[in-house]
């Protein structure tokens, strides 16, 4: 049996915990939300994340991707009767997850040849 280099290790856990936090997104912004069935499909798909094997990730994307899949697992846990406050926070905590990954995009300045450089 070959084992997995620390590279193939490392892409796995991030594919696993990003296809995990879609998948959970997407049940939240389902119209027609019942939390029974959300939890029990949350427990499921974090079975995946506990199979697969846990490495260090040094992005600050990753580590709040990380953070974001425990906030998920402690609001199925620990949640209200409604559900509603841990549904909307989970929802703006995916927002802003969403924004610090497209932070790092590369993005090209429109009027580079107009500004000012004074050459300092």
């Amino acid at each position: 049996m070959r084992v997995a280099s620390e590279k193939t290790l490392r892409f796995r856990y991030i594919r696993v915990l990003e296809k995990f936090v879609k998948r959970v997104i997407s049940l939240l912004k389902n119209d027609d939300f019942e939390l029974e069935s959300f939890k029990s499909k949350v427990n499921s798909y974090y079975e995946d994340v506990q199979s697969s094997t846990s490495v260090r990730l040094d992005s600050q994307y990753m580590q709040k991707l990380k953070s974001y899949a425990q906030l998920i697992i402690d609001s199925v846990d620990n949640h209200s009767n409604s559900f509603e406050d841990e549904r909307q926070l989970l929802l703006k905590e995916a927002n802003l997850l969403h924004k610090e990954k497209n932070r790092s995009n590369y993005k090209k300045a429109k009027h580079k040849h107009k500004s000012f450089n004074d050459g300092y």
